[in-house]
């Protein structure tokens, strides 16, 4: 009986697995831009509660509710006065209890890049970033008005129309993302330590063009124009591991990213992380995450 459930489920998950863009989930089809309060927002969205991906950048700030969220396979408390932030490509879904409220923006990777000349600007704040601990924030009592005002006032802004209305909207969340970030920025860090974040976030941004062909920290240190052991103490200093495993972390979450999607096989999912065989694949996976792929969509479902 579970084997023949098993199977109903695989099938609904193939059929309802979505990836989806602004224009889907706008009633006024816009690419770049979606701002609504969430409470209407979940009303017409409830499918959205089952694990999908945006192509786009995603943000909520709960002000009342309760349940859970995930965010790449880690699971958050929703609970009121926190907001969370989603960059394109990762995987969601919630489950929420009772009544729920707060707002939701979500915008295109290009909504800022006509406006900034500084076109990687969002990078600096942690909650854009890879640490997944850093997207998702519970803001301080003393900061839950000011980051309601300013959200009203994007809502307002969005619902009023008037002449350079985009601009305003996203200089309010430049405003927004400054608040926020200073939350988490550590204090004026030393030349040495600014080198450092500098460099290790350029080597999270070659693993993010590179992972599905580039395996060795070798590979990474020499585009770096570093030994590989400088690359090695870096990780091991910052992040508390060292660079391979740096690179193999990034290649098992986006294996468990496609491997949601039950429209790809085990196979495929394997070719396109280069893979040389299936096999190889379910080795490596099963070493980083305890289960094997197969496995794994078990517990999904």
């Amino acid at each position: 009986m579970n084997q023949v459930r098993a199977c109903y489920l695989c099938a609904v998950m193939k059929e309802q697995f979505k990836v989806y863009d602004i224009g889907g989930l706008s009633e006024f089809k816009s690419d770049d831009l979606l701002i609504s309060r969430f409470a209407p927002y979940l009303d017409i969205h409830k499918n959205l509660h089952l694990p999908h991906k945006h192509n786009f950048y995603h943000l909520v700030l709960f002000t009342e509710g309760a349940g859970t969220h995930a965010i790449d396979f880690k699971s958050f408390p929703v609970i009121p006065w926190q907001i969370y932030f989603m960059a394109p490509g990762q995987v969601h879904g919630w489950n929420f209890e009772g009544s729920v409220d707060g707002y939701v923006i979500n915008f295109s990777t290009a909504f800022f890049h006509a406006f900034l000349s500084k076109t990687d600007y969002l990078e600096q704040f942690p909650f854009f970033g890879s640490q997944l601990n850093d997207t998702v924030i519970n803001i301080p009592l003393a900061l839950q008005q000011k980051v309601k005002d300013i959200f009203e006032e994007i809502v307002l802004e969005s619902e009023q129309g008037q002449r350079l209305a985009p601009d305003m909207i996203r200089a309010l969340m430049i405003r927004l993302f400054i608040t926020l970030g200073r939350l988490s920025f550590p204090q004026q860090p030393a030349e040495a330590q600014s080198y450092n974040h500098t460099l290790l976030k350029s080597f999270q941004k070659l693993i993010e063009q590179h992972y599905a062909v580039l395996r060795l920290p070798k590979q990474y240190a020499e585009l770096l124009y570093i030994t590989p052991n400088h690359l090695n103490a870096l990780c091991n200093d910052v992040l508390g591991i060292p660079a391979g495993e740096v690179i193999r972390k990034r290649i098992a979450l986006e294996a468990k990213r496609l491997l949601v999607n039950f429209n790809l096989s085990i196979q495929e999912v394997a070719d396109r992380l280069n893979f040389a065989d299936n096999s190889y694949f379910t080795k490596f996976f099963k070493k980083q995450e305890g289960v094997s792929p197969e496995q794994f969509r078990k517990e999904i479902i």
